[in-house]
């Protein structure tokens, strides 16, 4: 764990800012729910919802909508926390879920995907800014 300003580092990945599509039902509600993930990492992701009632350790159904992918990727998790954006008692909440299980016909495009960003995010660093 790292030590950063007094507090500890308790994340295993990073998260990777990544706008996907994402939709997200609660199970036995017919409800489909759409946002676009804030950040995300192998463990877990980050999006907005409206949805006052989800409560922590809500379970959770996730379709991810991988860019360049021809399939969504179908995973479960349940809410690890829940925040307000603002003061204002009708703002949305920033949601973060972690994955329990996504489908195994989806691991690899989906664990394909967060590899591309990493190695794509290290290249863009080493090539430096873009001349014009």
């Amino acid at each position: 764990m790292d030590k950063r300003d007094g507090l500890i580092e308790r994340r295993k990945y990073i998260r990777l800012s990544v706008p996907i599509g994402i939709s997200y039902t609660r199970p036995g509600d017919d409800r489909v729910h759409r946002s676009v993930s804030k950040d995300i990492s192998p463990e877990g992701v980050r999006f907005e919802t409206g949805l006052a009632s989800m409560r922590k350790s809500d379970p959770i159904i996730l379709t991810l909508e991988i860019p360049g992918s021809r399939n969504p990727v179908h995973a479960s998790g349940k809410v690890a926390w829940k925040k307000r954006l603002s003061l204002e008692d009708n703002s949305p909440f920033d949601l973060g879920v972690e994955f329990e299980e996504i489908e195994e016909d989806n691991k690899s495009t989906f664990l394909k995907f967060l590899c591309d960003v990493i190695y794509n995010m290290a290249k863009e660093k080493a090539d430096g800014p873009k001349k014009r």
